[in-house]
């Protein structure tokens, strides 16, 4: 095989590398994936996981199955914008489901209404107040407010204390737990206003999910931001002498973190129609698992939101095809263990190969 080197600014660069994004890889898994339940329909169920069968419907494809993968990993998908950038960085959250969690029954009970029926709302926290019926831009604010608190708090113990990410965001996990639980003594909060349950409707939680994807991805590639993200990822110290305040850094990652898992929540409980305190439970590792299957290094200065929405994709058609092939839900759960293991070792095996090629 012949190399060839070329000139770009005085830089050269080997033709023989990787002539393909790594985002190409998972878009290929994408498709091997599905085209695999597609087979074991066929052969096993004697039905079409990807394509329409049904006589009445002109469709060619399984359009309410296409929506329903979507919409189940659209919600998770927005948190996990916000781990890739964190991963990225160099660190880690675990606390994003509970932030989803106490975030939803907070801004629940802001967005509530003063009557259901014609008579007073019985689950209205705040009807003595007056706070009611609210402009929708209340909860949602209200909403941004405890995911900035919880990313700032997060992004301070790691940037100042020193301490390890896992165990900061691990201690926010069990405290924001704790937040939902004890906001309304553990009883869920309901009946919200029109324009707040409008904000999960249809399919509304797949275009905030992709806009907030296409935002994040520009602002990586082409910000500073973007720029200072990958190079504290890549080697912390080089970052730090080469002028990038780390610190400052650090708690801004942790903050967009956790606006954007306060967001998941907003979505969640309008869809929903309903907070309680256990949503969000486990949604930090799906988030996780998402943007190691799409190419994210755990080990920090590469990936792309590209690669954790496809990663994304794959763990929407697992779920779904688990569901076609009418296997249990705990199987379901199972398979989950072991894709976030498998999406690690993954990941260091694909460290040990960038290493031999260097």
């Amino acid at each position: 095989m012949v190399q060839t080197s070329h000139g770009v600014g005085g830089l050269t660069y080997d033709a023989t590398r990787r002539a393909w994004p790594a985002e190409f890889n998972v878009f290929l898994a994408l498709i091997i994936l599905v085209g695999a339940f597609e087979l074991i329909g066929r052969v096993f169920v004697g039905d079409s996981f990807l394509f329409n069968t049904r006589d009445n419907v002109d469709a060619i494809f399984n359009q309410a199955r296409l929506q329903i993968i979507i919409l189940q990993v659209s919600i998770v998908g927005i948190i996990a914008i916000g781990v890739t950038q964190v991963i990225i960085s160099g660190g880690i959250d675990l606390s994003s489901g509970s932030i989803v969690g106490a975030t939803a029954m907070i801004a629940m009970s802001f967005a509530q209404v003063a009557t259901v029926n014609g008579n007073p709302n019985p689950k209205a926290m705040f009807i003595a107040q007056g706070w009611t019926d609210l402009p929708v831009i209340v909860p949602v604010l209200v909403a941004i407010g405890c995911g900035l608190l919880a990313g700032l708090i997060n992004g301070f113990l790691i940037a100042y204390t020193r301490i390890p990410p896992f165990i900061a965001t691990l201690g926010m996990m069990v405290t924001a737990r704790g937040v939902a639980k004890w906001w309304s003594k553990g009883q869920p909060i309901s009946f919200p206003t029109e324009s707040f349950a409008a904000i999960g409707k249809g399919l509304m939680p797949v275009i905030i999910f992709i806009s907030l994807a296409i935002l994040f991805q520009l602002i990586l590639t082409y910000t500073r931001y973007g720029k200072h993200c990958y190079a504290i990822g890549s080697n912390e110290d080089a970052a730090r002498m080469s002028g990038i305040k780390i610190a400052n850094h650090k708690i801004l990652v942790y903050v967009i973190a956790g606006i954007l898992a306060s967001l998941a929540a907003v979505v969640l409980s309008s869809k929903n129609l309903t907070a309680q305190a256990g949503m969000g439970v486990m949604y930090e590792l799906d988030a996780i698992a998402m943007a190691v299957i799409g190419g994210v290094s755990l080990s920090g200065g590469r990936g792309s939101i590209v690669g954790t929405v496809i990663g994304s994709l794959i763990f929407g058609v697992i779920i779904s095809g688990f569901t076609f092939l009418r296997l249990d839900a705990y199987y379901q759960e199972m398979v989950k263990g072991v894709i976030i293991v498998g999406a690690v070792v993954l990941d260091q095996w694909r460290q040990r190969l960038r290493a031999m090629r260097a």
